[in-house]
């Protein structure tokens, strides 16, 4: 623990300071080195400290100019090495300024680094070698040291730069997550407006339509006006019922609510026709259960399309019919109004009906028809609906 604390305020310092301390600390080795040379040999001397000044010097800038920092620093231990001053430490300098070249360069740069690094060192050893008995030791292994550092750098920096990949992949699972979610936000949104204009667009129409009979008939037809009044509570107190299943959704705890089928047709249908407009029901379904989605979709389309025939058109009659074949549920809804295109700016009535068709893998086609009247026609498939 104690050694990463160190490592973490050592990489939180400016890069100019932690330069400076790199320096300082090979500085205060390589001069312990450089003062006392093995007796016999050239002991230190002017040319010795001004090669000490120009690497240290130089490794100042190692970060902005890698490669020139390990040629001046390369050159001055070899001037070292020629001029007979032998130490173990003086090639401290240019390890550093190897390593720099590694971990802030590429694998490419690394391996001429290297390359040349070690030719060049074994070369310098077989020059000291004839003239000082080789006191560096063998022209091998002096081959071999400039490339620890460089693999030290490269292996640092491959770890950095996995780390930073992990970093980068992290944030964009992440983002991911982000988007998604806000995705699904979206959808359920569209999908509770959906909901909600389908029941009040319905059952507000109904109600409204048998409020007019029921002010209408109440002092001619009194009978007439309580059966309207009693529809229209039965109408209310439906979409409340309808409103809480769907806003339901919006708080903590999921809706219990079933969701519609093409078994409340009757009562849908019974409900329009309280409010004048005739209308025949067709249903030819099969035995075989329908999946719930496509069910609740189809209820839910021919419930949009019988409210578009109250409010919008002055037809007095509506057909609506539910057949099914071997892979798919067509559902169609056409009036007897005048011929008569809806404006575009109408509603959200089809498109809620479009989008409700598209999520099941389906369609929807509406248009007038020709000689009078509109025709809505929901094609929706019974295979591999999803869920």
């Amino acid at each position: 623990m104690t050694f990463d604390r160190l490592a973490a305020r050592a990489r939180a310092l400016p890069p100019i300071v932690a330069d400076l301390l790199v320096v300082a600390v090979v500085g205060v080795f390589t001069t312990a080195d450089a003062a006392v040379n093995e007796p016999g040999y050239r002991q230190a001397d002017a040319l010795t400290w001004a090669l000490l000044v120009v690497s240290l010097a130089a490794l100042a800038c190692r970060r902005r100019w890698p490669v020139p920092v390990v040629c001046v620093t390369g050159a001055a231990c070899a001037g070292w090495a020629l001029h007979g001053h032998i130490g173990e430490l003086l090639n401290l300098p240019v390890i550093v300024a190897l390593y720099t070249v590694a971990v802030l360069g590429d694998r490419r740069r690394t391996l001429w680094t290297g390359v040349i690094a070690a030719t060049v060192s074994g070369a310098v050893a077989l020059k000291v070698g004839r003239d000082v008995v080789n006191p560096q030791g063998l022209p091998v292994l002096e081959m071999v040291w400039p490339l620890v550092p460089l693999l030290l750098g490269e292996v640092v920096r491959t770890r950095r730069e996995l780390l930073a990949e992990y970093a980068a992949r992290a944030a964009r699972a992440e983002e991911d997550r982000e988007r998604e979610a806000a995705r699904r936000v979206r959808q359920e949104r569209a999908r509770v407006a959906r909901e909600i204009h389908d029941i009040l667009a319905h059952t507000v129409s109904a109600m409204t339509v048998q409020a007019g009979v029921a002010l209408d008939a109440l002092d001619a037809a009194p009978e007439v006006s309580r059966q309207a009044m009693t529809q229209v509570r039965a109408s209310g107190k439906e979409a409340v019922r309808e409103l809480r299943a769907t806003l339901s959704v919006l708080r903590a705890a999921e809706s219990t609510a079933p969701a519609p089928r093409l078994g409340q047709l009757d009562e849908l249908v019974a409900g329009v026709e309280a409010g004048g407009v005739r209308v025949s029901l067709r249903r030819d379904t099969g035995d075989a259960a329908l999946p719930a989605v496509v069910e609740a979709t189809a209820y839910r389309i021919v419930q949009e399309a019988l409210t578009n025939v109250v409010k919008h058109s002055a037809a007095r009659h509506a057909a609506v019919s539910v057949t099914r074949d071997a892979t798919r549920l067509t559902v169609e809804v056409v009036d007897d109004g005048p011929p008569v295109r809806p404006p575009a700016d109408r509603g959200f009535g089809l498109i809620g009906m479009r989008e409700r068709a598209v999520a099941v893998g389906g369609g929807v086609t509406y248009g007038p028809v020709p000689g009078g009247g509109f025709r809505v026609r929901a094609e929706l498939p019974t295979e591999g609906a999803p869920s």
